[in-house]
């Protein structure tokens, strides 16, 4: 069983309500939702940092409508492919736990920064640990995890390979050169094309496996399309005109392009016969 580490001393915590402890004493409530606030105020860059709660919820609005039920798919497929014995698995970046909670093990651990999106992560899925917490500084032990997962997430390899067993996976996602670009075309007036490393090369890890998703979909609605913004980075920049173009926009098709890199923390070749 995985035990998570204090944040502020390193000691093991014990899980138990209402609170979790270490021996020294510093304590964390269990939130009525069931998830637990790990997050120092040192380790925050504002007072409320990572999504609101009102952009959590268009998240989830719009994940639970199955839009991106291809991309759940397509990661239950390659952890089966890549880790078909993992017993447990941490979303590092689980905003509010949908992906997360479509993957079978028997521990499943997700962290935020956000403390609205664990929270909502815990009502989703109450047979998961949930802590606010950031990548930058997990609080697990070395070596405890089967499989990482970062889903449009930051990466923070070295703390990745450091919880990784020996033989564990690195399964990073990222948006495509093309993804969401009807919404780009209408938020932005000109669309730059930046050169983007989709395959990066990452320090502790071996690159096992790459693939592209690629599919389309549709949106009725406007609220529907403003959910869609919510799923992306462009909520935090867009301009004022990009806004009020998106709002008198009813009906969109667009094209989602996902890339899927496996990374392992030592060849395993014998995984990709």
């Amino acid at each position: 069983m995985i035990y998570p580490l204090c944040p502020i001393c390193g000691e093991v915590l014990t899980m138990e309500k209402p609170s979790w402890s270490c021996c020294n004493h510093h304590s964390f409530d269990v939130a009525r939702q069931g998830y637990v606030n790990l997050l120092t105020v040192s380790q925050k860059h504002s007072l409320h940092p990572g999504d609101s709660s009102v952009m959590v919820a268009a998240r989830r609005s719009f994940l639970n409508a199955g839009y991106y039920s291809p991309i759940v798919e397509a990661l239950n497929r390659v952890v089966s492919r890549f880790a078909p014995n993992a017993e447990s698995i941490l979303d590092a970046g689980c905003g509010e736990g949908y992906y997360l909670s479509h993957l079978d093990a028997s521990e499943r651990w997700g962290i935020d920064i956000s403390k609205d999106a664990v929270r909502f992560a815990a009502v989703r899925e109450k047979n998961a640990h949930w802590l606010t917490a950031t990548a930058a500084h997990l609080p697990f032990s070395d070596g405890c995890f089967d499989v990482v997962l970062s889903m449009f997430a930051l990466t923070v390899e070295s703390e990745f390979a450091r919880v990784l067993k020996e033989n564990g996976i690195f399964v990073q996602v990222l948006a495509g050169e093309h993804h969401l670009s009807s919404l780009k075309s209408i938020i932005y007036p000109t669309l730059l094309q930046k050169e983007k490393t989709l395959h990066p090369q990452l320090d502790g890890f071996t690159l096992l496996h790459e693939e592209a998703l690629c599919f389309d979909f549709e949106l009725e609605g406007q609220e529907m399309v403003q959910n869609l913004l919510y799923m992306t980075p462009h909520a935090w920049r867009i301009s004022q005109e990009g806004a009020q173009a998106l709002k008198n926009t009813t009906h969109l098709k667009d094209h989602a392009e996902v890339i899927f890199n496996v990374y392992g923390r030592q060849a395993m070749e014998n995984l990709l016969k």
